[in-house]
């Protein structure tokens, strides 16, 4: 456990405004040492690409067991610090979500992206729920003693096309940023969100570490570091571009072989 808490103070101290952590997302224990080996200081899952890589499509349609087996394989494969996607934890009630986020811990994780998208639904959880959901969250982590890092996301932004982003979806984003803080959540993470200038006023308006995911359109990090983010992620761009390149590969192969 020193360790788990050693690493989860490391993986926080590298979320700086301006000087952002790269999250190159991984999915397994083999990509994991792969990105390590590239020099990554820390890990973090993607709930789509560990889903898809075991033959299950995302949003918690993976078995929670084989989630928790392969975070286990992939802190048992590296030395540094691992953060988990857990989607929805798995659970509505905060009951559900404390005893979940206990055995996600033993995994020897230190941090976990937690939405506040109704997991199978195409709404969010209103601002009090999703609060209270966080604050059980941060709970089971100290009663765990491990100061996870709980990367609260809103999916504000990504369930409407960029050009729509408005000031009332901003707005509806700062409350969320204020009430997640207030509960307990150690950053802020706004998958979607291209424009630049709301990305900037959103690294201004709150104390939380922003993480902003690196999508085809989304600003590059030079200037997503310029705008005051501290978190660049992935997602599931890595697998979806793997897969690509070895579908290509092995269409190569068949042919020349046919």
């Amino acid at each position: 456990m020193t360790n788990q808490i050693t690493q989860a103070e490391q993986f926080a101290a590298l979320h700086k405004k301006g000087d952002p952590v790269i999250l190159y997302n991984i999915w397994d224990a083999g990509s994991a040492a792969a990105v390590r080996d590239a020099g990554a200081k820390a890990l973090a899952t993607g709930s789509a690409p560990v889903a898809m890589a075991q033959g299950f499509s995302d949003g918690q349609h993976i078995p929670f067991e084989i989630a928790l087996d392969n975070a286990r394989r992939i802190t048992e494969a590296v030395d540094i610090p691992v953060s988990m996607d857990l989607e929805g934890a798995y659970a509505e009630d905060t009951f559900g979500i404390s005893a979940n986020v206990k055995r996600a811990l033993e995994t020897g994780v230190i941090g976990f992206n937690f939405e506040d998208q109704i997991v199978g639904a195409k709404d969010l959880y209103d601002i009090e729920t999703q609060a209270a959901r966080i604050a059980a969250m941060r709970e089971s982590c100290d009663v765990a003693g491990i100061p996870a890092f709980i990367n609260a996301r809103t999916d504000i932004f990504l369930k409407a096309a960029p050009e729509t982003h408005d000031q009332a979806m901003f707005d509806d984003a700062m409350a969320r940023a204020k009430a997640y803080a207030d509960a307990g959540a150690s950053g802020f993470f706004a998958p979607g969100l291209k424009d630049e200038a709301m990305i900037g006023r959103l690294c201004e308006a709150t104390d939380l570490p922003v993480n902003i995911i690196a999508l085809p359109g989304t600003p590059d990090t030079p200037t997503l570091a310029n705008l005051g983010v501290a978190r660049i992620s992935y997602g599931p761009v890595p697998y979806r571009q793997m897969v690509a390149w070895l579908q290509d590969k092995a269409r190569e192969a068949l042919q020349s072989g046919g």
